[in-house]
């Protein structure tokens, strides 16, 4: 009895298998894009998510603040005129019907009117997000230019005299809270040790802009750069120490490139990236963080604001001043992640 190749009987003979069925792709949930602006697009989407997830939460814990009829009208009010009130700011409609008028309104530029001062919020926060914008702009142009140099050159001179006082000095500042960096450089330049030298608080006169007074943004300046730089400094330091060991960095050198090229073309590219996203925490930290800094100077930014509207449980400037801190931070880390592709040679080869 004739057999198969296998020894199997003919009966039994095995049919040629056919050329393979291509699995059907499958679709994808979210539309895929190719390249930098896919990686853009992608992000920006993203980040809408974030933001409409905070401003679920900023309304709901906005809401636990209490009722704002009473705390304006005070314990003695009476339940008419508490009503009266609440009818007054919509208070009396449904959480969900509350929460989709004020985010329908922020969509269109209406954050609300102020409780507190009744105007609207947009015209009571103008200058004071001027204010802030100034004060963290000068203090990003000092600090990270010069936690960026110290990093660097911390990662060139490694373990010599320059490396070792920077990572003692960057380590100490950072383990010291804003407020305490600030409160030192009042006692050492503004009351005790050398005083009068600089002014302890800034005043700007109903009308006024920062910069009409410089002297005054010195030492609320002084204590966001103290606390920003060492963070930068020292993740710029262990960046660019891991990418000078690096085998590309090596390569260069064999090639024959002169150190300056090496560090400029091929280093200090690489090591910036993991170094931006570390920028964007600190520059989105100056943002909120700013809230100490303001309050211990009496600088008129966002922070004193946002104090004065809890403090009178003004929910509708609360509300504003959170989701600005929120987009804030979106915004920033979105351009560090496009700085990061932009900088990094071996990152946008894989998008």
């Amino acid at each position: 009895m004739a057999t198969a190749p296998s020894g199997s009987p003919s009966g039994d003979l095995l049919v040629p298998a056919g050329p393979p069925v291509a699995a059907r792709p499958r679709r994808a949930l979210i539309p895929q894009f190719g390249g930098i602006w896919g990686f853009v697009i992608r992000r920006i989407l993203l980040g809408l998510l974030v933001l409409f997830i905070v401003s679920i939460v900023v309304f709901a814990a906005t809401q636990a603040l209490g009722d704002p009829a009473r705390a304006i009208l005070g314990r003695q009010a009476t339940p008419e005129s508490l009503k009266a009130l609440r009818d007054q700011l919509n208070l009396d409609r449904s959480v969900f019907s509350q929460y989709w008028s004020w985010l329908t309104g922020l969509l269109h530029g209406d954050a609300g009117v102020s409780y507190a001062a009744q105007i609207p919020v947009s015209d009571l926060i103008d200058e004071r997000i001027v204010n802030s914008a100034f004060l963290v702009f000068c203090s990003a142009i000092i600090s990270l230019p010069l936690a960026i140099a110290i990093g660097a050159y911390a990662a060139l001179r490694r373990d010599k005299l320059f490396d070792s006082a920077s990572s003692l000095i960057t380590l100490l500042f950072a383990a010291m809270p804003e407020f305490v960096i600030g409160l030192w450089l009042v006692v050492i330049f503004a009351t005790t040790v050398f005083p009068g030298t600089l002014p302890s608080i800034t005043q700007i006169p109903p009308g006024g802009r920062p910069w009409d007074d410089m002297t005054a943004m010195i030492l609320p300046t002084a204590t966001l750069v103290l606390t920003v730089t060492p963070y930068v400094a020292r993740i710029m330091r262990a960046s660019m120490i891991d990418v000078l060991e690096s085998d590309y960095v090596e390569m260069a050198r064999l090639k024959g490139l002169s150190e300056r090229t090496v560090l400029i073309r091929h280093a200090l590219p690489n090591a910036a990236g993991p170094a931006f996203q570390v920028i964007a925490i600190n520059l989105a930290y100056l943002a909120g963080g700013v809230i100490v800094v303001e309050y211990i100077f009496n600088y008129p930014g966002i922070g004193s604001a946002l104090v004065d509207a809890v403090n009178n449980h003004d929910i509708p400037v609360v509300q504003a001043l959170a989701m600005l801190i929120a987009a804030v931070y979106v915004g920033v880390n979105l351009l560090a992640d496009i700085g990061t592709i932009l900088v990094t040679p071996r990152l946008r080869t894989r998008l």
